[in-house]
């Protein structure tokens, strides 16, 4: 009989670890709609990384960052972001028809889907994180608006090595604010996104100049300011 037992606690201690996790995460979700992240798990990755170097970071409200920086991260990141509930189901049935098709498997993640992975998850591309990711992404679309999410991760996203947010990749870039920001440095900063380690706001290759050039056409084709004045 105490055997048999035995998996049956296992079991229940799991599920009751489980339950707990699960309402952590709903509390700090609540608590971060309306008080800022001190922190963020990639920023603390850095810092145990590069015990000796500074994380280059400072919070700015959504009303003190340069319109055009949204609607730039918008343009180049998700441009469904309007209107999905935090994972994109369509790009990804066109990423997978397009994979199947014969061509290289994109990625289809969502500025939510990169908020919730910067604020709580770890880099890799492993299936059991990307599922973490997706899960946390509709949770996080569900209790956040979406200026709200914008304005959290262009707090935390990372534009170069230790550099966290706008407003610190404002002043280390270009030497101003975030609410100075014009529609092409805006572009320059949002074309680093996809791999800020290796790409440089500062000596742009070629690469990142297209991305640049690519990225005005679709703030221009989104009707500019206006594609995200109702959120």
């Amino acid at each position: 009989m105490a055997r048999k037992s035995l998996p049956k606690r296992a079991f229940r201690g799991f599920a009751w670890v489980f339950i707990a996790l699960v309402l952590l995460f709903l509390s700090m979700l609540l608590l971060f709609r309306f008080v800022n992240p001190p922190t963020s798990a990639f920023m603390l990755s850095y810092s145990l990384a590069n015990p000796h170097k500074e994380v280059q970071q400072q919070w700015v409200s959504f009303s003190d960052i340069s319109p055009w920086m949204p609607i730039a991260v918008v343009a180049s990141e998700d441009q469904r972001f309007p209107d999905h509930w935090g994972v994109d189901f369509v790009a990804i049935r066109k990423a997978l028809a397009e994979y199947h098709a014969g061509d290289g498997l994109r990625g289809a993640s969502t500025i939510t889907q990169q908020t919730a992975k910067n604020l709580f998850l770890w880099n890799g591309r492993s299936f059991v994180r990307k599922t973490l990711e997706a899960g946390l992404a509709l949770a996080v679309d569900g209790v956040w608006p979406k200026r709200r999410i914008l304005e959290v991760y262009l707090n935390i996203a990372e534009f170069g090595p230790g550099i966290y947010g706008v407003e610190a990749a404002s002043k280390a870039y270009f030497g101003i604010s975030a609410r100075q920001l014009s529609a092409n440095q805006s572009a320059r900063l949002a074309a680093v996104l996809p791999n800020p380690k290796v790409l440089s706001v500062s000596s742009p290759s070629p690469y990142v100049r297209d991305r640049v050039f690519w990225i005005r056409g679709q703030m221009d084709q989104l009707s500019g300011l206006h594609y995200l004045k109702d959120l």
